[in-house]
């Protein structure tokens, strides 16, 4: 028994998270929470930039809406299928258009410390982070990206890989993790999770 649980907390090391505060506030970098106070901003400024792939727009439906939010958006722990979608491809210095990713995996656990984690485990860029509790229909991801064959990544270690956004529910077994403004690419970009 002793041996399973100090696995799981290895496991759960390995994976690039740390022990989060209670209040997502106390552990963002003061640049990261400025980031995602502008979140209406990244939103509006990412689809009218999307427009310019009106039908792909369209065709994402709620995922692309920004009040598609649902109460209860703490997930269940388990594996998930997941996209990523970029809005505002160049960045919001001119960009344009949208660009929606095959589906890859992802993973939500809950620590042996109680912290909710979210992590991406295959494709080329993957997010992993903590999930905080914020109001009834979001909670507050910090996390870092991994990039290529490195194993894990975490916040605060490096800026450039740095992340922060809102994680919702917007329909049975169906989420999203918003990131306004990420460090590479885009404007806005939506990680999609379904069961």
């Amino acid at each position: 028994m002793k041996a399973a649980a100090l696995a799981a907390v290895f496991a759960f090391t390995a994976g690039g998270a740390f022990a989060a505060s209670a209040d997502w506030r106390q552990d963002a970098k003061p640049e990261d929470a400025k980031r995602l106070s502008r979140l209406d901003e990244a939103w509006r400024l990412a689809r009218k930039q999307a427009a310019a792939a009106p039908g792909e727009l369209q065709a994402l439906g709620g995922l692309a809406k920004p009040g598609a939010a649902l109460p209860r958006p703490h997930p269940t722990p388990g594996d998930y299928r997941c996209r990523t979608v970029k809005l505002g491809i160049g960045g919001p210095e001119g960009g344009e258009g949208l660009i929606a990713y095959g589906w890859f995996r992802c993973r939500v656990d809950l620590s042996p410390g109680g912290d909710l984690t979210l992590r991406k485990t295959s494709g080329s860029q993957r997010p992993m982070g903590n999930l905080y509790p914020d109001d009834k229909r979001r909670l507050v991801y910090l996390g870092a990206v991994a990039w290529g064959d490195e194993r894990s990544a975490t916040y605060g270690r490096d800026p450039d890989r740095d992340q922060v956004g809102v994680f919702e529910r917007i329909g049975p077994q169906r989420y999203r993790l918003v990131l306004p403004y990420p460090k590479q690419e885009s404007t806005l970009d939506i990680l999609e999770l379904r069961r």
